[in-house]
């Protein structure tokens, strides 16, 4: 597809043309640019695309919305929320490990690798895939955001009974890419420290995504991380 990225064959047949529209040719070219100046972009560079490679379209039955990647060292690594095994979890993901609790009863795991949630479905998508060390924000409006749009919009338009996730204004704000007649959504606040208290707890999002898919047929998740690790 290209000299810098490889993607799941699923997701590139599903989005080949926007490997070749001018935004995503600059988005290369900037990546290529940081690179060059031994800049330390994360993820590395093999794990952009981690969330699809885990999660092919076909496969995708959940989406959990979140904005760019962690910014320190061994953290990212192309799932939203999801830090690499070994590093400390950070606070929001405590917290929907807490949610978790509350609302299925699945003990909090000692780990931050969501990989399992992954396997089974859940698109952990970050609307912006990349960051500079130490500077969180540092590639938004680069081209990134118009990719994981129509990431959203073809899920909607093509697949049927979907999950989607929004946690958050910014990630509320892709609600007019989805289809609400076909596709469940399930908004709250960020499970951030600084919100969470104001109704990102008992908002029982973890059990209402399966009973969607319970109710269309479809295989529900295991949430409980701790379970399968």
């Amino acid at each position: 597809m290209n000299d810098i990225f490889k993607i799941n064959k699923s997701w590139q047949v599903e989005l080949q043309d926007e490997f070749t529209k001018d935004y995503f040719l600059g988005l290369k070219s900037f990546l290529s640019q940081e690179i060059k100046a031994e800049k330390i972009i994360y993820p590395e560079v093999d794990q952009i695309f981690t969330a699809f490679d885990l999660t092919p379209f076909n496969k995708t039955k959940v989406i959990i919305i979140g904005q760019d990647p962690y910014h320190g060292p061994n953290q990212a690594h192309g799932l939203s929320f999801s830090v690499k095994s070994g590093e400390r979890i950070p606070p929001s993901l405590k917290n929907i490990y807490n949610e978790i609790k509350l609302d299925l009863g699945h003990e909090v795991p000692e780990h931050g690798e969501l990989t399992a949630w992954a396997k089974q479905g859940v698109l952990l998508l970050n609307t912006v895939l990349t960051v500079e060390k130490g500077k969180p924000a540092s590639h938004r409006k680069k081209g990134w955001e118009i990719f994981t749009d129509k990431v959203i919009q073809t899920l909607s338009q093509k697949k049927e009974n979907l999950v989607f996730i929004l946690w958050g204004s910014p990630a509320q704000k892709k609600e007019n890419l989805i289809d609400q007649k076909k596709h469940l959504i399930l908004k709250s606040v960020h499970p951030s420290p600084l919100s969470a208290h104001r109704g990102f707890f008992n908002n029982h999002h973890f059990s209402k995504a399966n009973e969607f898919l319970l109710s269309k047929g479809l295989s529900p998740i295991n949430w409980d991380i701790k379970s399968i690790n």
